[in-house]
């Protein structure tokens, strides 16, 4: 346990909340040390976080093509990439429906007089993502600016086809399969030096969570809150273990115990983009899914399966339409099960994407968009949890499509794959 780097993690997660806690509650707001350290934890947390982001475009680029490469024949490709992708698409359909039985059954904000918290706020967007458009902007113009602006669906689809020229190549790609496997090795080795920062990169980001959160806010919508959260746990420590269970007969606790590390930093990052690296590790060394998968399915799953995204936006705006008294009818279930479907295939995988999707969602429903202003002073908390719904979602789909394709060495009871 001493030299477990899930434990050091927790550590650092525990002690730099209760750090941050003390700096906002207990040291007094005149003093510099106060500031000082909030800044500092605040800096040094974000650039361990840039640092993870530094290595997620081309470790996205390279996994894709290698994953594709090493493929037996471009039909498995097809296969695949149907598969995963179907799986994703369930996966958040599942997710919404569950969540729109449990909120209509407790009825969140009933009796919360929110528009006494509320305050103005502007959105940056309020339409429905188009799906065409969305296949359209697939295709980049320019490559270079995809990769500038890490357009992960962009990116992608330069991968695929790079892996599928590489393959149409026969023998004579060999030398194109070597350098990019050479590549992919070489990127696991800097997920590996980069993780090992990890329980000092977690400790600052929570001490910076620990002295900026709202209490007040949070005091006053806590229902919504503990309801966000106990959503999110039941989805990645109950719902994904048992699915895994049940498709690979990967127990429970051990599917639990090997995404430990996975799940601590989704917490303190809220990114899931940032934690690629950490659930390619996950997925490849842990669960033993063969690379040729997880090289597909990882960055994908981080674009496009955003189940915890669609779970949030769906609390929250029932949430606001309750707290308001506007409670939505079942008539509306359907559309606004549809509209956050597209949503959360369009949300970006950044801390505080959630809220964009929120905002047009309520703008869509008629609902009073002020009512952001509180959902957004708690987002950060909630916000967490949805990320570690999210990429956890991402690495049981994977598990359950490795399993399906024979592309996985299923680890024994409390056992990784690699040491």
């Amino acid at each position: 346990m001493k030299n477990s780097l899930s434990a050091k993690v927790f550590l650092g997660l525990v002690l730099g909340f209760i750090i941050g806690t003390m700096i906002q509650y207990v040291i007094p707001p005149s003093w510099a040390a106060a500031g000082f350290a909030t800044e500092a934890s605040t800096g040094l947390g974000g650039m361990f976080v840039s640092m993870i982001k530094l290595i997620v475009v081309p470790l996205v680029f390279i996994s894709i093509t290698c994953g594709i490469c090493e493929l037996k024949d471009l039909s498995s490709f097809g296969r695949l990439g149907t598969k995963t992708f179907s799986f994703y698409i369930i996966n958040t359909i599942a997710a919404i429906a569950l969540t729109m039985a449990i909120v209509m059954w407790l009825q969140p904000g009933v009796g919360v007089n929110l528009g006494a918290m509320a305050e103005n706020v502007t959105l940056a967007a309020t339409e429905t993502p188009n799906m065409w458009q969305m296949v359209i902007n697939i295709i980049p113009s320019n490559p270079f600016q995809a990769f500038a602006e890490g357009n992960m669906l962009q990116i992608i689809f330069m991968a695929i086809m790079t892996g599928i020229a590489i393959q149409a190549l026969d023998k004579r790609g060999g030398p194109a399969i070597r350098s990019f496997k050479m590549a992919n090795e070489i990127m696991m080795k800097l997920i590996t030096l980069v993780m090992s920062l990890a329980p000092y990169g977690v400790f600052f980001l929570m001490i910076s969570l620990g002295a900026t959160l709202d209490s007040s806010k949070m005091l006053a919508v806590a229902g919504y809150i503990a309801l966000v959260v106990c959503m999110f746990i039941f989805m990645f420590l109950v719902v994904y273990p048992m699915l895994v269970f049940i498709t690979t007969g990967i127990k429970p606790v051990t599917f639990i115990k090997h995404i430990r590390e996975q799940i601590m930093f989704s917490l303190s990052s809220a990114s899931s983009n940032a934690t690629i690296p950490v659930t390619m590790r996950t997925v490849t060394e842990k669960l033993g899914v063969s690379r040729s998968v997880a090289g597909f399915g990882v960055p994908l799953g981080a674009t496009m399966n955003m189940s915890g995204a669609a779970i949030y936006t769906t609390i929250a705006t029932i949430f606001v339409a309750n707290a308001y008294g506007m409670p939505m009818t079942m008539e509306q279930m359907l559309p606004l099960g549809f509209t956050v479907l597209l949503l959360s295939i369009g949300a970006g995988g950044v801390p505080g994407g959630g809220i964009v999707s929120i905002g047009i969602c309520l703008h869509t429903f008629g609902l009073p968009v002020e009512a952001l202003a509180i959902v957004a002073a708690v987002d950060r908390i909630c916000d967490m949890f949805c990320t570690t719904a999210n990429v956890v979602g991402d690495t049981a789909i994977n598990t359950i499509v490795a399993k399906s394709e024979g592309e996985i060495d299923i680890p024994m009871q409390g056992q990784a794959v690699t040491a």
